[in-house]
């Protein structure tokens, strides 16, 4: 199937490891013209290796805290000026933050909806104006399974999510007059440098394999997912093959969630 991403300009949020970086290199695989971003330089720099090792594609490497309105807007900025367009912005920025209610701080609420909300809202209001002037574009929030279901304990991550896919629908809605379209995915079990850690320090006797398939994770498919499943999902999401869908949220999980 063509995806139609030959020679789209895409820009990716935290693209410089984990979900972000395979995202990109999907992309880039499929065509499309990378811009990537984060705050450190060097894992940036390192990435763009990666991109032009796996793919032959150059990635453009912009270093940037998306949680501030003028970095994010230059991040798209400079995109626009390198490519000459924004067809597709992957707002995939994102920490893990979860504690009981009584133990997060103001600073913490703070720092947690000033990445992942107002991130995604900053750098989506720069890249908007060029995606309408050039008659459409994709816009894919990259939020968590525990944004539709909160888990104890799951606090500020739970509710940054949760704003995260209210601002999706609201905007899918706002934007669909202008062929912009916005989506999201919902993030469970993914294997990253968090999860790593988790292994090592749970059960270190345990191969990975051995740890992603361990039954008390309670998912369904058996295993935690493995990155690429999440980045091809949030390709098929920004191309022309889901030209037809908008203001979704897709649940990466293995089937652990109780919600749709």
């Amino acid at each position: 199937m063509d995806l139609g991403l030959r020679d789209k300009v895409a820009i990716v949020t935290g693209g410089s490891k984990g979900i972000g970086l395979e995202t990109a290199l999907t992309l880039a695989a499929e065509g499309a013209k990378l811009a990537i971003v984060a705050r450190n330089l060097e894992s940036l720099q390192a990435a763009a290796e990666r991109i032009k090792e796996v793919t032959g594609a150059e990635a453009l490497v912009i270093s940037a805290d998306i949680s501030v309105e003028a970095e994010a807007r230059a991040a798209v900025e400079r995109t626009a000026e390198h490519f000459g367009a924004v067809d597709i912005l992957v707002n995939n920025a994102g920490t893990s933050a979860a504690k009981p209610f009584e133990e997060v701080s103001s600073e913490s609420w703070d720092t947690d909806l000033d990445l992942k909300l107002l991130g995604p809202v900053h750098s989506s209001k720069a890249a908007i104006p060029y995606m309408r002037r050039q008659g459409g574009g994709a816009i894919l929030n990259v939020t968590a399974i525990k944004g539709k279901a909160p888990s104890a304990s799951s606090l500020p991550t739970s509710v940054s999510r949760a704003a995260g896919l209210a601002l999706t629908k609201a905007m899918s809605k706002d934007l669909a007059g202008d062929n912009i379209r916005v989506n999201a995915v919902c993030i469970g079990l993914i294997r990253s440098d968090q999860i790593e850690r988790m292994w090592k320090a749970s059960a270190p006797e345990l191969t990975w394999d051995e740890f992603a398939a361990d039954p008390r994770h309670g998912i369904p498919l058996g295993r935690i997912g493995q990155t690429q499943e999440a980045a091809k999902v949030i390709t098929f999401l920004v191309s022309a093959a889901a030209s037809y869908v908008t203001g979704t949220a897709v649940n990466i999980d293995g089937g652990s969630s109780a919600v749709l």
